[in-house]
């Protein structure tokens, strides 16, 4: 019998052939025909011993080391060709701010490497971060917007959207820990009512999350940072207790709520700071009488308040370097400080420049902001303001940025007529995030 026969017979003599090894899987398709176009076909003529007549084919062909993703890892591109890691890193993070979005979009390496608090750290330690204003606006029909200023830059970045439930709330809280972390907690929603709910934004992943719940559901309350944790207290809340007198306080270390000493009497919030290490809190009680007391986070205790500073006491305020500052007039163009020795709030500094009375041009936040106090207004015009050296002949002791209407420069007058584009909406939190 010749080779031809034997190739045509199946059942023609096995000396001429060798046993072939066993593969790991089916997809093996080596002695699919020519004419056999298909998968369907192919596996019809596999046999299902799974035979394979090619013998230098590795058994082990199609199974996964456990040690593969250990040794890509070992064997990863560096961050930068030509340079080794650590110099890479020292190069990236003197990247601007504002092109960290553009830096997480390159690789996987960089994404990880411009999310992470490795990259941040090393930032502020070089005293590379960069200070952003986010504001939280209510338009004519309630809708809630944000947007974010880059003082530097001078132009708008992108956000993501508020979440949903905070799109109409009214009443919610907002506060920043971590210095990159911004908090929205409580409110009211128009359909649920008061809540409980509680997410934060990362301004180094731009990205929300969401964390414990509050224990007590409240809105219209007063919170505050004091040592990296978040308090709130008072309120309103639906149900017989209208207003509240609890309060509690959030750890982000060890990531839950816990209940704090309860106010001497229940109480409405309309203004806070934090000062002298203590929480200062100025409202209306359960029978509209106007209320101040003090929180203690050493001693857990709450204690009322009727001196000086609390007298002249209007909002908005902020406490910078471990002075109290506070506006003295409606567009912010004048400020005042308080004074211990007096017990008194006194005139500090005039911008001679008044800008009016409407409610586009109301001084709605005062944020500390590159060691500077930051005067937001609803039309999102800017004033920094140094404090520190409040010399008049200095031109940039008082700088204005970002303002309406001006030609300082194109991208702000851009801003400021897209912020400031209904007239019928304000400013409700202003905040102040380091990256």
């Amino acid at each position: 019998m010749d080779l031809s026969s034997q190739r045509q017979s199946p059942n023609g003599s096995r000396g001429f052939r060798l046993q072939a090894p066993l593969v790991d899987s089916v997809s093996c398709y080596c002695r699919v025909d020519s004419g056999l176009k298909t998968v369907v076909e192919a596996r019809k003529f596999v046999p299902g011993s799974k035979l394979c007549i090619q013998p230098d084919i590795n058994p082990n062909a199609h199974r996964r080391s456990k040690n593969s993703k250990r040794e890509r890892t070992r064997i990863q591109p560096p961050l930068l060709p030509g340079l080794p890691d650590d110099l890479a890193v020292a190069c990236l993070i003197r990247v601007p701010r504002s092109d960290h979005r553009k830096l997480r979009l390159v690789c996987k390496r960089w994404y990880r490497l411009a999310s992470g608090n490795f990259f941040y750290s090393q930032r502020k330690l070089l005293k590379m971060s960069e200070e952003w204003v986010y504001v939280f606006k209510r338009d004519r029909d309630g809708k809630i917007s944000w947007n974010t200023f880059d003082p530097v830059s001078q132009y708008p970045q992108p956000l993501p959207p508020v979440p949903r439930e905070y799109s109409e709330a009214v009443g919610f809280g907002c506060a920043v820990l971590s210095g990159c972390h911004l908090y929205l907690f409580g409110g009211k929603d128009p359909l649920r009512g008061s809540m409980r709910r509680v997410i934060f934004y990362n301004a180094r992943t731009n990205k929300w999350h969401r964390a414990p719940d509050m224990l007590r559901k409240r809105h219209f309350f007063g919170c505050c940072v004091i040592n990296n944790c978040l308090y709130v207290a008072g309120g309103e809340c639906e149900g017989i207790q209208r207003t509240l007198r609890s309060a509690e306080v959030y750890d982000p270390n060890k990531n839950r709520w816990s209940f704090v000493a309860d106010m001497s009497t229940a109480m409405v919030p309309l203004i806070g700071v934090v000062y002298d290490k203590k929480w200062f809190l100025k409202g209306l009680g359960s029978h509209q009488q106007v209320m101040s007391e003090a929180y203690d986070p050493e001693t857990n205790s709450w204690s009322p308040v009727s001196d000086g500073m609390v007298t002249g006491w209007r909002n908005p305020c902020t406490s910078l370097n471990g002075r109290l500052y506070g506006l003295d007039c409606r567009d912010g163009c004048k400020l005042r400080v308080f004074d211990e020795s007096t017990d008194s709030w006194n005139k500090f500094m005039d911008s001679k420049v008044h800008l009016g009375n409407s409610n586009a041009l109301e001084a709605a936040a005062l944020v500390p902001l590159n060691n500077k106090l930051c005067i937001v207004r609803n039309n999102m015009s800017m004033s920094l303001v140094d404090v520190s050296n409040p010399d008049k002949n200095n031109p940039r002791v008082w700088e204005n940025i970002a303002v309406k209407g001006q030609s300082k420069s194109i991208l702000s007058n851009i801003w400021s007529s897209i912020a400031g584009r209904a007239v019928k909406s304000h400013i409700v939190h202003c905040q102040v995030l380091q990256a």
